[in-house]
Parts: structure tokens; C-alpha cells; sequence
């Protein structure tokens, strides 16, 4: 986010005019009680709010203000509405009747006077407002006394549920003994049978076979893949599933579409836009394709982490391009260069590095102890820093993948081509009229050899954007979050929760290498839970865990708490193979149940919590798009290489697009942005779907659409009669045979002529068919 200098000596001339803002001017809501608030608006809060709050009003406004400015508290909510001197601060679910953002926003003072918060700060206010200024219930008066000597750390992970250890639980009973195919379903069915529910019936295996191409490759089966399926099924069904889903693990297609998900994990991009930092990586394809050939490999879990965390100190020849998944974040740039900016913008950087470890890898919100000890989870202010430290001894750098003596034929042309610039520069500094004739014939000399250099100049040498260290210090606390305001030395170690009250600490360099082993130890109990949920999400339509990002106190208890523990334990035991874990789950009858609705289900569990029925759900916008090119003829499935800027003129796969992470960079982002496709800033749990007229208007109008029409009618030319297009059509797109009644509206359709200047008939046809829910969903 952009950054701000704030100059400390401001601080009290701004609090000193709170007292004239908060005056009987605006209207202020009365006092209500405290509300409860859900565990999502709670975690918008610590994530997004506190900390804004901490860095520009706590040392004036709370508790802890050595004198209180004006009588306003800003450190708890029932002393944000009962306000100060002049009035209320705020008014719930109205902002603009806020006066805390009138003031954010300039309208009134300008405040902070010395530099406006960025606009996504104020959005995050102001949305904060809107979902009704949502804060704990339970609030210590203090921020900034640490609780870390209060905590029994020989007890902490007996508390909740994710800190303890994963304990391979019996098998359950159940009533039924047919319906389960392996243990997965025990443990299913002993939930439904507790709630007197049965589980719905094994899907058709023409759904079937769909559900699994996609799952699995994301791109649709065609007509023969999906007779071969069903002619398989009705001989022996379980080895048909079986075979088949061995068959797309071997796939190099397989690896395209699961890296599609853990590159959202990664919040990987192209890199422009946002935080001060609109640099290209240009070279960021090259961790994408790391990632798809590890995941093809069936690379083991851990060792898969491992090298992202730290492969450039593993395998560095091979594997310090997977530190990309660091080195592609955000890097902050200060947009003052004054220390306390420059330090700010450290401090983001370093933020980043911990909630794309955090939330992304473990499942826990270390970012909340940013400027304070965690108000929910066990992580003290110190042991943020302690992690800080770590990614504070590194730096992004362009890591050579070729050979050094390439690389060096390389810096030493450019050497030669700076010194060249540099002597005509000296000789430009000379003013023309007092230039020699002799100095004035140098000049053009070394211009004509500048000239030959730069013509002559190798290409740069391939490289990949790494992490590498730079350092082997430890930091200090950073008191309120202010990297200016050191507060004790946190040395460099893993978390107490997860290691203990005294961890090893991390001593040789920046400790990457001891933090990758920490991270994927067995003792850890985060790691292989947070991903075995993240498979059953993408397999199932929902995780057993319904907030993905977040196992802490705040976090969604499991629907299936013994379920998530077995498969952890069997994924480990496995040697973290990615591959098995699939074919566990998707050989299961929980995964080939039909999804239809059956409504004394649905009036016992509205939500499938307990999974009596597959859930159905919309194609993301890779498998829709990579599918729509599949049923054309037109798919590009080749892999690797550099991201191209523009899919909606390409036929590679979308995996394969540029992406920005201000999402407004190429035209890509456009295309995928309207389809719910997430602003990589940030690690993202889960992405969203949402049906908006603007995504049926594409459907309608787009040119890609129709280009996509025409390609599906010049597919169907070879059948001798409508109806036969018509027939090959629904197989095509839908896996099945059409209906007479469906037939005959075809056919009456087609045979209309085609407006003076509209699109023919035949092409409008595909362009419906192409665009129907039946396509673009997974049942």
C-alpha cells in the first residue's frame, strides 16, 4: 500500500485538534451494547484495522498514552462510540456519519496532517465501519504489555484443537457396511448415520468422468474419453475409477492444474502495482513452471516446501528459482526516503514474507502480532520478530541460471558499455563552444564505439527471480510495529506454540534452511493438516475446515475432525506423496456421490456440512475458459514458457496469462478479473464466486465468445445433417445425448435465417450452448 512519511513531531498538533473535530456538527448514534460478531469480521478487524489504529492513534489515544489527547480513547470499541471531550468517534454501519472518517478522508482536517493514509487504508476503515466497527468482546485496556511470561507453554497446545498433535484415530462403526469403498466413507457415514441422513448414490458415469477430468486436469473429457469411461464403469466400476484417475496423475496436464492452486496460495504474478513497488518480474513464469514440473513429479510435500522456503540453499543449480515463492511477493518501496518511510516500507515487506508463511502454509494469522501480542492464538509480539528476523537477513535477487562464465561475458559487455557512456558524458559536460576540435572528434569516435557495443551486446543470461541471504543478525521487537521504536532483541526461532517454550534457536545465516525443516516437521501439527484441507476443498466443493487460511481460535472448527486427522496422519506416513492423497480421496464414495438435492437432507443440513450429496459448483474461470478452447478444437496445452499478455487473443492454456497484482495491468486481468479470479496481493484462501449481469453481458457480446461459436460450428461441419451437429454438440459440451424436445429446438433454431447483419444462426446456437449453466458446471 503506498506509504506515507509521518513525522512523529506532528503527532501532537494532530491530536490536538480532535477535540474541534468531534463536535455536535455531525450527527452521533447513540450507545449500543456490544454485538456479537462473526469469526470473518473479527479477523477483517486484526488483520486490517488494529493495526492502522496501533501505528497512528495508540500512543495519543489509549491506555498506554502517557497523556491522554482530548479525552478520546481509541483502543476499544465501547471508548470509540463513548468518545471524547466533543462526542462520539464513530457511528456503526454509517461511515460517512463517522467523523473519525471525515477526517481520514481530508473532508474536514487533514488528518494525519503530515501525509494522507493511502486509499486502500481508508477503504479498510471504512468497510471496517460498514460491517458494524466489529471488535472482540474481550479487550485487556493495554497493547502494549507483553502476555508471553504469562502463558503455560508446556500446556498451550492442549487448548485448541489444531495445536495438537495428529493422532491417527479407530476407524468408526457404522450401520451400514456396503456403502463404504475405504476409510474416507467410514468416517463419512458414521457422521450421517449420527444424524439419521443417507448418503446420496453413486453419480452417473457420464457425471462421474467430467467431475474427474476436471478435478484432475481441468480441461472437459471428449466424447470417446468418456464412452471408454463408461464402458469400463459397467464391467467393473472401481477399477474403472481407479485406472483413470492413475491415468490423469500421470498427465503432464495434471501439473497445469493443480499449480493453478497453489499459485494462489503463493499469490503468484507478473508483479506491477501496488505498495510503491510496479516493477515486472519478467522472469516470474519460471517459478510457475518449477512449480507445475514438481507437482508432476509427485515431488514429496515437504520436500516441496522445503525448496520453496529455502532452495537456494538445498539445490541451488535446480532449485532456487522455487524461492519465488518469496522473492514474487511485494517488495515495499519508501516514497520519501526519510528514515522512518524507509522503515515502513522494511517493515510491509516483511509482513508480507510472514502471512504468505502464516496463512498460507500453516494456517495461522502470525500478522495479528505485528504490533502486539496475538489477542486470540498463543504468539507473542516477540515471536513475530523472532520470524521477521529471518526473512530480514534476505533479499530478492536475479539468480543466474546459466553458467558463470555466460553470465560474466555478459557484465562485463555491459561493464564496457557504462564506461563508454561514462567518457562521453565527461565530454558532454564540457560546453559545446569550449570543445576542441580534437575533443569534439573524440566525442563522435567513442559515440560510434558506444553504438558498435550496444549492437553487439550478448543477451542477458536466463535467470529467475530467488531469495538469497544477506545477512545472519537478529532483530529487535518492533514496539507498536514501528521498526523505528526497538523495543527487545527477538532471537531468531521457530514459534513456542508449535516448538516449545525455548526453540533451537536459528543461527546459521538467515535461518531459512532451520525455519523450511521447523515448518515440515512431523512434530508440527499445521502444516500437513492446512494442505490435506486445501486438496479436500478442491476436490469436495468445501474444506473439512471452512476457513482455509486460518486453524486458530478464530478459525472454523472441522466438520470432520477425526476424518482431517486420518488423512494427515496417512499423507505423512505416505511420505507426503500429493499424488496418493488424490487417489484416496477420489476413489472414495464420498467423492462419487451424485449431487442431486434431496430435500429431507437439505432440511436437516442446509449447508452439507456432514456430505450426504456431492456439492455442485461452477467452474473456476481456468477450467471454464481451457474447456471452452477443449470443445473447439482450439486448446494450446503445451507447457511452459513466458506468460503471454493478452488470453483473450491466445488459445494456451489460462494458466499461462500474465496477471498484475493491481489486476489492471494487462488485458488478461480484465478477462479473469470478471470471473472471480483474486488480486494476487495477498495469499488467498479461498476464491469467491460470485453471478453478476456483467458476466452474462461477456457471455452475450464478447468477442472471444464468438470467435469461440464459430470454431465449435467449423468443429461440427463434418456431420452429415443438423441433427447430427446438434448431437455431437451436446456430447461435446455436456457429456450426454440430447433430448428429442432439445433436438427439435435446435433444430427450429438453426433453420431460421439470419438477420441482415446478425451473426448466423448456427453460430448464435453454439454461443447459447456454449454459455449455458450445463457447461460451466460440475456436478
Amino acid at each position: 500500500m503506498p506509504l506515507r512519511t509521518v513525522q512523529r513531531t506532528n503527532w501532537l498538533m494532530w491530536f490536538g485538534v480532535v477535540a474541534v473535530l468531534f463536535t455536535g456538527s455531525h450527527h452521533v448514534g447513540a450507545q449500543e451494547p456490544a454485538p456479537e460478531f462473526s469469526t470473518e469480521a473479527i479477523e477483517f478487524f486484526e488483520l486490517n484495522v488494529r493495526p492502522l489504529l496501533v501505528e497512528h492513534c495508540y500512543e495519543c489515544h489509549s491506555a498506554d498514552a502517557s497523556e491522554l489527547q482530548a479525552g478520546l480513547r481509541l483502543d476499544s470499541r465501547a471508548a470509540m462510540l463513548d468518545g471524547g471531550d466533543s462526542g462520539s468517534a464513530m457511528v456503526p454501519h454509517q461511515p460517512e456519519e463517522s467523523l473519525l472518517i471525515d477526517a481520514v478522508r481530508y473532508q474536514t482536517f487533514e488528518m494525519p496532517p503530515a501525509g494522507k493514509l493511502s486509499d486502500q487504508e481508508i477503504a479498510q476503515l471504512v468497510r471496517w465501519m460498514e460491517l458494524g466497527a466489529p471488535w472482540p468482546a474481550e479487550e485487556s485496556d493495554s497493547d502494549s504489555s507483553s502476555q508471553a511470561e504469562e502463558i503455560d507453554w508446556s500446556n498451550v497446545r492442549s487448548g485448541h484443537w489444531a495445536w495438537q498433535p495428529v493422532e491417527r484415530p479407530s476407524l468408526p462403526e457404522v450401520r451400514d457396511t456396503e456403502w463404504a469403498i475405504n476409510s474416507i466413507d467410514q468416517f463419512v457415514l458414521a457422521r450421517l448415520e449420527a444424524a439419521e441422513l443417507q448418503p446420496a448414490p453413486v453419480t452417473e458415469p457420464r457425471i462421474l468422468v467430467r467431475r474427474i477430468y476436471l478435478d484432475l486436469i481441468g480441461i472437459l473429457p471428449t466424447p470417446e474419453q468418456s464412452q471408454a469411461f463408461i464402458d469400463a464403469c459397467s464391467i467393473d466400476h472401481p477399477a474403472a475409477v481407479s485406472e483413470l484417475v492413475d491415468e490423469l496423475l500421470a498427465s503432464p496436464l495434471y501439473g497445469q492444474r493443480w499449480a493453478r492452486h497453489w499459485l494462489d496460495v503463493a499469490r503468484y504474478s507478473d508483479g506491477y502495482g501496488g505498495f510503491l513497488d510496479n516493477q515486472g518480474y519478467e522472469q516470474a513464469w519460471r517459478y510457475r513452471d518449477w512449480v507445475v514440473d514438481a507437482l508432476n513429479a509427485d515431488l514429496p510435500y515437504d520436500q516441496f516446501l522445503k525448496l520453496q522456503i529455502a532452495g537456494d540453499l538445498i539445490s541451488p543449480e535446480t532449485d532456487a528459482v522455487a524461492t519465488g515463492f518469496f522473492a514474487l511477493g511485494p517488495t515495499y518501496v519508501s516514497d520519501g526516503g526519510d528514515p522512518e518511510s524507509t522503515a515502513q516500507a522494511r517493515g510491509e515487506t516483511l509482513d508480507d514474507r510472514l502471512d504468505t508463511l502464516g496463512r498460507g502454509l500453516m494456517g495461522i494469522t502470525i500478522s495479528c502480532a505485528r504490533c502486539h501480542d496475538h489477542k486470540f492464538d498463543p504468539i507473542p509480539q516477540s515471536d513475530y520478530y523472532s520470524l521477521a528476523g529471518v526473512f530480514n537477513n534476505t533479499s530478492p535477487q536475479e539468480f543466474p541460471l546459466e553458467p558463470a562464465e555466460v553470465v560474466q561475458q555478459y557484465q562485463d559487455h555491459q561493464h564496457a558499455i557504462a564506461q563508454q557512456e561514462q567518457k562521453i558524458r565527461e565530454l558532454e559536460a564540457i560546453p559545446a563552444e569550449q570543445r576542441t576540435a580534437e575533443q569534439q572528434q573524440q566525442m563522435e569516435s567513442w559515440k560510434a564505439e558506444l553504438e558498435s557495443l550496444r549492437q553487439s551486446a550478448p543477451a542477458k543470461f536466463a535467470y529467475a527471480h530467488a531469495l538469497t541471504d544477506s545477512g545472519s543478525g537478529d532483530m529487535h521487537v518492533a514496539l507498536r510495529g514501528n521498526l523505528q521504536n526497538a523495543g527487545d532483541v527477538a532471537p531468531r526461532r521457530f514459534l513456542r506454540l508449535l516448538d516449545g517454550e525455548a526453540p533451537e534457536l536459528f543461527t546459521e545465516g538467515s535461518g531459512r534452511l532451520a525455519l523450511a525443516e521447523a515448518v515440515t516437521s512431523t512434530a508440527n501439527p499445521l502444516t500437513a493438516r492446512v494442505f490435506v484441507n486445501r486438496v479436500w476443498m478442491h476436490h469436495f466443493a468445501q474444506p473439512l475446515v471452512h476457513s482455509p487460511s486460518n486453524f486458530g481460535t478464530l478459525g472454523q472448527a472441522p466438520t470432520h475432525p477425526l476424518l482431517l486427522d486420518w488423512l494427515t496422519a496417512e499423507f505423512i506416513e505416505s511420505g507426503w506423496s500429493i499424488k496418493t492423497l488424490h487417489r484416496r480421496m477420489m476413489t472414495s464414495a464420498s467423492y462419487q456421490m451424485s449431487s442431486r438435492f434431496d430435500q429431507q437432507a437439505f432440511d436437516v443440513d442446509g449447508g452439507n456440512e456432514l456430505l450426504w450429496r456431492m456439492n455442485p459448483r461452477r467452474m473456476d474461470v481456468e477450467a471454464w475458459r481451457d474447456s471452452l478452447l477443449a470443445v473447439t478444437g482450439e486448446l494450446d496445452s503445451s507447457s511452459g514458457g513466458p506468460s503471454i499478455d493478452n488470453i483473450g487473443a491466445s488459445t494456451r492454456r489460462t494458466l499461462y496469462a500474465k496477471v498484475s497484482r493491481n489486476g489492471d495491468q494487462f488485458a488478461s486481468d480484465e478477462f479473469l478479473r470478471r470471473f472471480d479470479f483474486p488480486l494476487m496481493r495477498a495469499t488467498v484462501e479461498e476464491r469467491p464466486t460470485t453471478v453478476v449481469p456483467q458476466q452474462f453481458l461477456f457471455l452475450m457480446n464478447s468477442p472471444f465468445i464468438v470467435d469461440r461459436a464459430r470454431a465449435l460450428v467449423n468443429r461440427l461441419a463434418n456431420e452429415p445433417n443438423d441433427e447430427a451437429r446438434i448431437r455431437q454438440a451436446y456430447q461435446l459440451l455436456y457429456g450426454r445425448i440430447p433430448t428429442d424436445d432439445e433436438v427439435q429446438i435446435g433444430l427450429d433454431f438453426v433453420s431460421q435465417p439470419a438477420e441482415s447483419e446478425g451473426l448466423p444462426s448456427w453460430v448464435q446456437y453454439a454461443q447459447v450452448l456454449l454459455g449455458s449453466n450445463e457447461f460451466m458446471y460440475v456436478r
